[in-house]
Formats: C-alpha cells, structure tokens, sequence
C-alpha cells in the first residue's frame, strides 16, 4: 500500500458519511475476536457473525472487541450502528490513511492512529490504520490487516497479571495504545543501527548508493514523523480531557504514553539532525575524493606536457628510427597504445573513480 495519501475517486461525489472502504478489498472473512473479562471472570471467543457481538453493549463486565480487516462495509457498518456510533466516525473508520485524532463524543471517546512495522528485507516502515472506541463497559479496535502486537494485552487477559482485569475499559484503551507507541521505538532502533552503519562507511567509502540510503532514512523518518506528531495532541487531549469514561489513575498511565511519544519525536528530530550531517559528510567525502582524483591526473597530464611539446617539436623525423625499418612497428605501436588506454581504465576502475 502506497504511503502517500491519495482521495479514493469512490468518495468522490458521495454525502458526508457515506461508509466507503478505502483500503485494498479483499474476498476473504473479516475475523472478529471477543474478550469478556471482570476480576474474578474472564470469556474469550470468536463470532460467527456480527450480532453476536451485540448483547456486550450494556453488560456490567468489560467487554473487548477486535476487528481484523475493514473490507466489509456492511459488517463493519452494522456492528456501529449497533453501538450508537456517528456515521462520520464510521468513514473515518473505513479510511485506511486517516490523520491521527481524538473525538470525544457523549456515550465514548475515538481515537484512531497508525499502527507501524519494521520491514527487515527491504528496511521500510509499514503502517496500518487503527481505530479504537472506548464505551463505558466496551472497548472495539479496528484493524485494517490480520495480526497484531496486542498478544502480551491478550495473555494478561488471560492469566489475570498485572492491574488489566482490574480496572475498566479506560486501561483496556490506554494498554493498546502503550503497545502502539513502543512499536515506535522499535522502528527507531532499526533506523538507529541502520543510521552507525552508513556513518562507518561514510568517511572511507563514499558510494552512491549510500547517498540512496541516507535519502531513504530521510523519508522514513519524515513518515514516521507525520504520524507521531498529531499522536502527540491526541494524547495530550486525552490527558485534559473531563471525560467520565476516563478515571484519574488511567490519565497517569496515559501521561507515561506522552512523554513517550514526546522522547520518540525528540529522537526522529536528533535523527534528521544526524542524517543532514551525514549528506553533508558525504559531499565533503565526494570533494575531498574527486580532489585527489584531479591530483594524480594533474600530475600524469604535467608529466607528458613536455614531452608532447618535445615530439610535437621535432615530429619524431629522425634519421636512425629502428622501427621504421621493423616489419610489425606500425601495429606494436597501436599494441601500446589500446594497452596503455586500457590499462588506465582498469587503475582507474581499480581505485573507484569510474
């Protein structure tokens, strides 16, 4: 998927809140995940279909709804409907290169963001848009692609570690988003390591393709930036937010995810810092290598100046030339001479100046 936000023609023309899906459609089922958990109790299933999702609405437990992929607009639509959520909030949902934001609405609050991955092979970042809505009793997560980094929320779940199962859907909501945000520096070390080893090779060895590769991390960093930014204000929203679906020990939680998001934006920018030094470092490392190259060819073409003035003097027209007599002079001389042109591109391959 293209990471440069495109407007999808199908939205084109149609009324505001129009549910339209703007992601890659896909034939396959959506898959949907149950979690139903208090204290002393804990549920976990997976729907057949959409409305058995329904009797979570108004239940005294709380109550976690995973949604993985977005193509099926009736499904997707249905289960909002259900839930009393804006048909706005429902295009916003659908829309897979949303901005990061925060709504508070009367009966739940909306946040939607993105979800970022490492790609190893090809070192890029891939994102996913995620949006979460936080209910009284109720917390539903959207997801535009199968998988997730929500398996350690899912296994506390599970066994009843740590303060999950004892506080309200406020933490459930404050827990996906601390996993989101970590995801972040994962990216960031990768970016980091990758960053030590184009400056070990910068100095001695500058190629282009390194030149390739400081612009790639320059536009990553400049992606990743645009996504954590605004997350900063959805956070900072949060936190001053006079909600009663946020309890006061959930927005010291959601103050710890802030400066988080505050410590990854300052080192994206410690990062640009360092990239714009390294492009400096390399068209430093070009000059100071083609200056060295126009040395030694100063000093060949210094050398052969005189002697090309001599011969070009004196025509060579001299009485006693042995090989003016010698059967195979005329083609020994083009012998040293395809030698010798050939030679000098070979020393000149050799040290990397071609």
């Amino acid at each position: 998927m293209s990471r440069k936000h495109r407007k999808n023609r199908k939205k084109v023309g149609l009324p505001p809140g129009a549910p339209v899906y703007t992601g890659e459609q896909k034939t396959e089922k959506i898959s949907m995940s149950v979690f139903d958990y208090d204290e002393n109790n804990f549920r976990e299933f997976t729907p057949k279909s959409v409305e058995e999702c329904f009797p979570y609405k108004n239940t005294e437990t709380v109550s976690w709804i995973n949604i993985d992929g977005l193509w099926d607009v009736e499904l997707i639509e249905k289960l909002c409907q259900h839930y009393e959520i804006h048909p706005l909030l429902i295009e916003d949902i659908l829309d897979t290169d949303h901005r990061p934001k925060m709504e508070d609405h009367e009966n739940y609050l909306y946040i939607t963001l993105k979800m970022l991955y490492w790609d190893t092979e090809n070192k890029k970042t891939t994102f996913e848009q995620a949006s979460i809505v936080t209910g009284k009793n109720f917390v539903i997560s959207f997801q535009d692609k199968p998988g997730d980094p929500f398996d350690p929320i899912r296994d506390r779940i599970r066994t009843a570690k740590g303060k999950i199962r004892k506080y309200g859907p406020d933490y459930l909501t404050y827990s996906l988003l601390d996993t989101i945000v970590d995801r972040y520096f994962i990216i960031l070390e990768n970016l980091g390591d990758w960053i030590e080893e184009i400056e070990e090779k910068l100095v001695d060895e500058p190629e282009r393709e390194l030149l390739s590769n400081i612009h790639s991390i320059k536009r990553e960093l400049i992606f990743i930036r645009k996504s954590v930014w605004p997350l900063r204000e959805v956070l900072s929203g949060l936190e001053r937010l006079e909600s009663p679906l946020l309890s006061e020990p959930t927005r010291a939680y959601l103050r710890d995810v802030y400066d988080h998001t505050v410590q990854i934006i300052d080192t994206i920018e410690s990062y640009r810092d360092m990239v714009a030094g390294m492009l400096d470092v390399y068209l430093s490392s070009v000059s100071k290598k083609m200056n060295e190259i126009m040395k030694v060819l100063t000093i060949i073409a210094t050398i052969f100046i005189p002697l090309t003035f001599i011969a070009g003097v004196y025509g060579m027209n001299f009485k006693f030339m042995p090989e003016l007599e010698w059967k195979y002079g005329y083609f020994f001389i083009w012998f040293i001479m395809i030698s010798a042109a050939i030679g000098m591109l070979f020393l000149f391959k050799r040290k990397k100046w071609l």
